[in-house]
């Protein structure tokens, strides 16, 4: 495909517009057939350069931060939910202007501002973070329910009757996880809260459902989804998926710049980073998907780790094989790029930071950022 689109600079963050569009569908598609809102997690894929594509098929959008916020309503013009570890007073005030949903992480916090909310007057609904201490998030950095957690509330912490003014529950314990992870935490999240649903109007059931993943049970979410509604009628239903709505939706195109051989371990240095640009993969760790080429070493094939272009020594990942020896020159196009790679990439080392580019579903392609020395300039002062 890449052929047709030699246009594309390298590096390059690159949405493929039809991809998202389609994720979005099948999401949209299972919200009506439950009856439960599904809305977009912005914390995973800020591009809002494609927002218009979640314009009229999302019911909403779930923010971490008053910038996020911020960025919903400029380019949708609505309101949205919002959780935070932690608000501080200087924002409080704007967060609930751009607000019609706000979830507070602890008692302390609601304590300091449900008075602010209760004296706007404002119609914000207000809901507390709960957590089950319980989650099948085999990676300890990406697990909310570790002993000693900051994130959620336990149940010994919650008196036998909720606050003034909570409408809601939120809980989030998954993350790119599969539908039966959900159902075994609903499982959980009824035997040790059950008793509040009857004194709220909503649960939140957070992120990480992997909805659009080829090997996710979607019947399974849908059974689930429709079973927990017919115990609990009266409770809106809300998830709030982030990777789901762009996972496999767009590449990072790389350029090889040098090859190294080091103990007998040849390494393709691209012009791009794993520390700066694609920090899940060392941080989860993951290996990705690199087009025409198998992960690890297979036999008559020629081998290489791949390293990014930063000082950081563990800033490399591999093996992959390919069917020939790789030169200087050859793109590398590393697959699935979308999910939380442009909201966490940085400009470590001043290299050069990706470009942003769409296909479009006329199939041409539209470069929409390309960064300069001014944005890295103007990071810091």
């Amino acid at each position: 495909m890449l052929k047709q689109f030699k246009e594309i600079p390298s590096p390059c963050y690159v949405m493929e517009e039809d991809l998202l569009k389609k994720n979005i569908n099948l999401i949209r598609d299972i919200s009506e057939e439950t009856g439960n809102e599904i809305i977009f997690a912005i914390k995973s894929f800020a591009m809002w350069s494609v927002f218009p594509n979640f314009k009229d098929n999302v019911p909403g959008a779930t923010a971490s931060s008053l910038n996020e916020l911020k960025i919903w309503s400029e380019m949708i013009e609505k309101r949205a939910h919002i959780y935070s570890p932690a608000y501080d007073e200087d924002s409080f005030q704007e967060v609930m202007q751009l607000s019609d949903h706000i979830t507070f992480n602890s008692l302390s916090q609601y304590n300091r501002f449900y008075p602010l909310i209760k004296k706007s007057g404002m119609n914000i609904s207000v809901a507390l973070r709960i957590n089950p201490e319980f989650s099948e998030v085999k990676e300890a950095v990406y697990d909310p329910c570790s002993p000693g957690s900051r994130l959620g509330i336990t149940v010994d912490k919650l008196p036998d009757t909720l606050p003034e003014g909570i409408d809601g529950l939120h809980f989030h314990t998954l993350c790119e996880s599969s539908s039966l992870a959900l159902k075994n935490t609903l499982k959980v999240v009824e035997e040790k809260f059950g008793r509040y649903f009857s004194q709220i109007k909503w649960i939140n059931m957070g992120g990480g459902h992997l909805i659009t993943d080829k090997n996710y049970d979607v019947p399974l979410l849908i059974s689930t989804l429709k079973d927990f509604n017919s115990r609990y009628p009266k409770l809106r239903v809300f998830l709030e998926p982030g990777s789901a709505f762009t996972w496999d939706t767009g590449f990072l195109k790389t350029t090889v710049e040098d090859i190294v051989e080091n103990h007998g371990i040849k390494t393709a240095i691209i012009n791009a980073s794993f520390a700066a640009h694609m920090p899940d993969c060392l941080e989860e760790p993951y290996q990705p998907e690199i087009r025409n080429a198998k992960t690890g070493i297979l036999h008559g094939k020629a081998a290489y780790r791949i390293g990014g272009n930063t000082c950081q020594s563990g800033d490399f990942f591999g093996f992959w094989s390919f069917d020939k020896e790789l030169e200087i020159g050859d793109e590398l196009i590393f697959e699935n790029m979308m999910p939380y790679t442009m909201v966490k990439s940085t400009f470590f080392n001043g290299v050069r930071h990706p470009s942003i580019g769409i296909i479009h579903s006329d199939k041409k392609f539209e470069l929409v950022r390309k960064f300069t020395y001014e944005d890295y300039k103007s990071r810091l002062s």
